[in-house]
């Protein structure tokens, strides 16, 4: 399969590489045609949350693609992304329920090995179904570059008393592989001041990914100066939660558009991406200050983007 053939691309708006700083690189172009170029290496930690293959709209992809062709294309991905990882590394692939089996298909064929999955219950209304139960969750398959992982920082969280629980926890609890914790950016009012917006008011991303899962998953698989890997980077989320927990972070990303806000979010940190303001939720776990190094550097950009 040619992957260009996935892409609707005009190759005069893509295919460059620019460095935000000395700890984050960013690409403009095909996810495989970088992968594969020997650019990238070292990876200790890697987030995938590719287009769904929901019939959306998106400038540079064809979400209707054969079925077929495209769990093949995620395989290449996630192998050449394999490849590039150090041994005992992590990957996080995030997807839709209903594809649960042909995601650890394709992990298992790429060379990864399974550890969780882990089900993200998204606080947002349930999307209904006559026939059967309606949906609120997606699934993240946790899965490492051999048997264990290099490292795994087991967090603990001041999770709220729990409807049916008499006491709480002093200490807080370990996390679990139901995270029903971190809400959803959805479209409307609960999006709140973190999604991006362009000039006329709508969300510059529909799928833009909360700071909140970024920065469990990266806490959880990582340390500070390891490189962090997002092939989808879409607004930049990963990039922006691993440069303030002084991650370095390479992304991929095909639409010009979306490289033009992650550029922004980097060079002007909004008070909106501050991770700070989660810090005291994870303050029970015992090497906290070691994983979680933070140094905020916020702006005053406030204004939508002008994209």
């Amino acid at each position: 399969m040619d992957s260009a053939q996935l892409f609707l691309y005009n190759d005069s708006e893509v295919d460059t590489m620019s460095n935000i700083d000395n700890d984050v690189q960013l690409f403009t172009g095909d996810s495989l045609q970088y992968l594969t170029s020997g650019e990238i290496r070292d990876v200790a930690l890697t987030f995938v949350d590719p287009p769904f293959r929901q019939g959306k709209e998106y400038r540079f992809f064809d979400d209707n693609i054969p079925e077929e062709k495209y769990w093949n294309w995620m395989r290449k991905v996630l192998h050449s992304t394999s490849d590039i990882t150090l041994d005992g590394g992590a990957i996080y692939f995030m997807q839709r329920e209903k594809n649960t089996k042909e995601v650890l298909r394709v992990l298992r064929e790429s060379g990864w090995v399974y550890q969780n999955l882990i089900i993200w219950k998204k606080k947002t209304s349930a999307i209904p179904c006559g026939f059967r139960f309606a949906k609120q969750y997606q699934i993240i398959v946790f899965a490492t570059k051999g048997p264990k992982p290099r490292l795994f920082n087991k967090l603990r969280v001041d999770l709220p008393l729990a409807p049916g629980h008499k006491y709480s926890r002093p200490n807080g609890v370990y996390l679990t592989d139901i995270w029903d914790d971190i809400r959803e950016l959805t479209s409307g009012y609960f999006a709140g001041d973190e999604a991006i917006r362009v000039i006329n008011g709508d969300r510059a991303h529909i799928q833009q990914s909360p700071l909140a899962l970024l920065l469990r998953i990266i806490l959880s698989s990582s340390i500070p100066g390891d490189i962090i890997f997002d092939p989808f980077a879409g607004t930049g989320t990963t990039l922006v939660v691993a440069e303030q927990l002084q991650r370095r972070s390479v992304g991929i990303e095909i639409d010009s558009k979306n490289v033009a806000i992650i550029e922004q979010r980097l060079e002007r940190t909004r008070q909106a991406d501050d991770v700070t303001k989660l810090q005291n939720y994870y303050r029970f776990t015992n090497n906290l200050s070691s994983i979680w190094p933070v140094t905020a550097h916020l702006s005053q950009w406030r204004q939508p983007v002008d994209v």
